[in-house]
């Protein structure tokens, strides 16, 4: 059995890695090699200018849009890590008359299809003014209801008796939330983390109808241009498309640990 499911392991990490190799091997490639009906295992010629040429297309600003790219998703992580956290713990541990309606309303929002909220989304963002602009494309993405339900899953079962404790000492539920459940809660906190920033990482349409001018392109909407424009330069789309994915591979192989932890503890230390 223990053969048989590493076997099992090796075959889906292999299946795995396989866009990941065609993608590296094609943006190190020339055209002609990749083009070719002849299949390489590896170009001939390892084409380093390639990433010369790609930085250097005025048509695609890549470092622009990796910047913004990152300056989105990384505020968007945190603010659905601060709002949404805030928001669950309130609703599992802070009593009130309204708090299941307030829960309702949050789950009812999980309901509602991305595309009906779309326009009137866009029709606040155009009549603020934040078209073409970091707010547009920030704001709207800072709380998620499904964040927040899982966070108030999370912390129904977040142990009471270590909340008594510090409230004990003094601690309110402020003083308690961000000296006593967040510290124990870095695993949990982790998980959703990466999830928030590969979701926000990976956003298109919000951002290719709101960010209009080649200064506010995220990296998605800058991939887009190799393939509408009228020269497409496979071997740059490729490369382009490894380049985008690096700080997702940073990111999980940062925050594995803590992925693992999240699913597997309650994050709780002895």
């Amino acid at each position: 059995m223990r053969v048989a499911r590493y076997l099992a392991l090796s075959v889906a990490a292999v299946l795995f890695l396989i866009p990941f190799y065609l993608v590296l091997r094609n943006g190190l490639a020339s055209e002609q090699e990749i083009t070719s009906p002849t299949w390489t295992f590896w170009p001939s010629e390892i084409r380093w200018e390639n990433f010369a040429e790609l930085f250097a297309n005025p048509a695609v600003p890549l470092v622009r849009s990796l910047i913004n790219s990152l300056l989105v998703a990384v505020l968007q992580t945190v603010g659905q890590l601060v709002l949404c956290g805030l928001a669950g713990y309130g609703l599992a541990r802070i009593p009130y008359r309204y708090a299941n309606v307030v829960l309702y309303l949050v789950i009812a929002t999980l309901m509602i299809p991305a595309a009906v909220t779309f326009v009137p989304t866009f029709v606040v963002v155009s009549t603020l003014g934040w078209i073409s602009d970091l707010r547009g494309l920030v704001i709207p993405g800072l709380f998620s209801g499904f964040t927040t339900f899982l966070f108030r899953q999370y912390f129904l079962n977040f142990p009471k008796e270590i909340e008594e404790a510090a409230r004990m000492d003094g601690l309110g539920h402020w003083g308690t939330y961000w000296r006593v459940v967040v510290p124990n809660s870095k695993g949990f906190f982790a998980a959703l983390g990466v999830i928030a920033f590969i979701t926000s990482w990976n956003q298109f349409l919000w951002p290719l109808v709101i960010a209009q001018d080649q200064d506010s392109w995220t990296v998605q909407v800058a991939l887009s241009t190799f393939l509408t424009a009228q020269s497409i330069e496979v071997e740059q789309l490729f490369l382009a498309a490894a380049v985008s994915i690096t700080p997702l591979v940073i990111v999980f192989v940062a925050l594995q640990r803590f992925l693992v932890r999240g699913v597997t503890e309650t994050g709780i230390k002895g």
